[in-house]
């Protein structure tokens, strides 16, 4: 039938390059199959660009020394038999998990790790920081129920969370804290589920558990950065009123450069911070998502896993946010502050600059008439020197026989010498004007 011709040939068309990928995502993490009684460890470790590429390379080293092929270094989720173990890898977007399941159980929970069964050397280098570290075991419905003192044994004493989980399909056992051998512990008993239903609820759970902790990851820096948000909160609040005080334009500057330099300060604090208090708000979401999953049902007056993790987690998600909106509202405060000394120094310097132009325009109007002044005075100086030159010139025509009163002839020629140096020396100073001033001749023509 596909190779019928009267049949339209898709794969004639252009394909895009993404396609395949697409069809792919959805069953790139599939949930696993497994049977119960099961054990398994599972680890979480963060990772940076550098370590993620050595991670592949590592688990890589695991499939060669087991003598199976490893994933393509597109994978980011890859489950493989490793002899009596089977490993399930993932790549998330700042860590990656490795479970690892061993079918079957024998004596007590927890006293056979699927751990064991890994070569020692690898699992001690495996790159990243481990942040989760948990070992998980079903019992199967043939097994008996455990007594209060069989499961002290098993958590080393301590303080119990327990929950009906799946409608009451199954049962799970926690501390929620760390044992002698540095790994969380979970009990799971499979009352009736499936080995589908037994793969999705195991999953969910270790999704839980690490999701947890990965949003916990946000408490150390939000109360680290409480009582720092607290002191420039203070600075701030002392700035805001030594600016109401200030009054000479070096104050304010001195207040500015101090602001500016709490506005670095609160931007170092929000890159350190903003991606991490981020991801917690992510990782609580998914928390509180897996708890609505594993359907759990009140039994009796026991602390639910849902009351359990609502009273430790939601706090911690909440001082994150609050830490976030605090920084972005003391960022938000101290730009206003900086807005506010801006505009007083702007004005001051604008009052500065309109007194300083007064005061050259006072200058200029004094030297325009000073200017005016030897302009005046030097007219008639030259004038002067002119006229003695002709007086000069009209005495010396008497002796040649010309019929001149010298006298007469320099009354008349005063007039006319004084208007040519006037015209004179006014030609020449529209002439030197002209020549400073290139628009005002450019106006000038036609």
């Amino acid at each position: 039938m596909a190779d019928s011709p009267l049949l339209p040939r898709v794969n004639a068309l252009t394909q895009h390059p993404a396609r395949e990928s697409l069809y792919q995502e959805l069953h790139a993490r599939p949930f696993p199959v497994i049977a119960s009684p099961v054990r398994v460890s599972h680890l979480a470790l963060l990772v940076d660009e550098q370590q993620r590429e050595q991670d592949y390379h590592h688990l890589c080293q695991l499939c060669a020394r087991y003598g199976v092929h490893p994933p393509t270094p597109e994978e980011n989720s890859y489950t493989q038999k490793l002899g009596e173990l089977e490993v399930r890898w993932e790549r998330h977007l700042e860590f990656v998990t490795y479970t690892f399941i061993r079918p079957g159980r024998q004596g007590l929970p927890f006293s056979q790790q699927a751990l064991a069964l890994l070569p020692a050397d690898w699992l001690e280098k495996i790159p990243g920081l481990l942040v989760v570290a948990l070992h998980l075991e079903v019992l199967s419905p043939e097994d008996s129920l455990l007594d209060r003192e069989t499961l002290a044994s098993c958590f080393e004493g301590q303080r119990l969370v327990s929950g009906r989980l799946m409608e009451g399909a199954a049962t799970l056992w926690s501390a929620f804290r760390l044992h002698g051998d540095a790994c969380g512990r979970i009990l799971l008993h499979n009352h009736g589920l499936n080995d589908n239903q037994t793969g999705r609820l195991i999953l969910r759970v270790l999704e839980l558990e690490t999701y947890r902790l990965m949003a916990l990851l946000g408490a150390r820096p939000s109360r680290e950065l409480a009582p720092v948000l607290r002191q420039l909160d203070q600075r701030l609040a002392t700035i805001i009123a030594q600016l109401s005080e200030a009054e000479g334009l070096e104050e304010e500057r001195h207040l500015l450069r101090q602001l500016t330099s709490m506005a670095a300060e609160i931007e170092r604090y929000s890159a350190d911070t903003l991606s991490r208090f981020s991801a917690t708000q992510a990782y609580y979401q998914l928390v509180m998502r897996r708890l609505e999953e594993l359907k759990e049902r009140q039994s009796g007056p026991n602390f639910t896993l849902s009351a359990f993790f609502s009273r430790r987690l939601t706090p911690v998600a909440h001082t994150c946010s609050s830490i976030s909106e605090r920084l972005q509202d003391l960022a938000s405060r101290i730009e206003r502050a900086g807005d506010l000394i801006r505009t007083r120094v702007d004005l001051k310097l604008e009052e500065q600059n309109r007194r300083l132009l007064a005061s050259m325009n006072r200058r200029s109007r004094l030297q325009l008439r000073m200017q005016e002044t030897v302009e005046g005075l030097s007219i008639a100086a030259i004038s002067y020197y002119g006229i003695s030159l002709l007086r000069y010139v009209f005495g010396a025509m008497e002796p040649l026989g010309v019929p001149l009163n010298k006298d007469i002839a320099t009354a008349l020629a005063v007039p006319v010498v004084i208007t040519g140096v006037w015209w004179i020396t006014h030609r020449i100073k529209r002439f030197i004007v002209e020549a400073s001033d290139p628009d005002r001749e450019h106006s000038s023509k036609p």
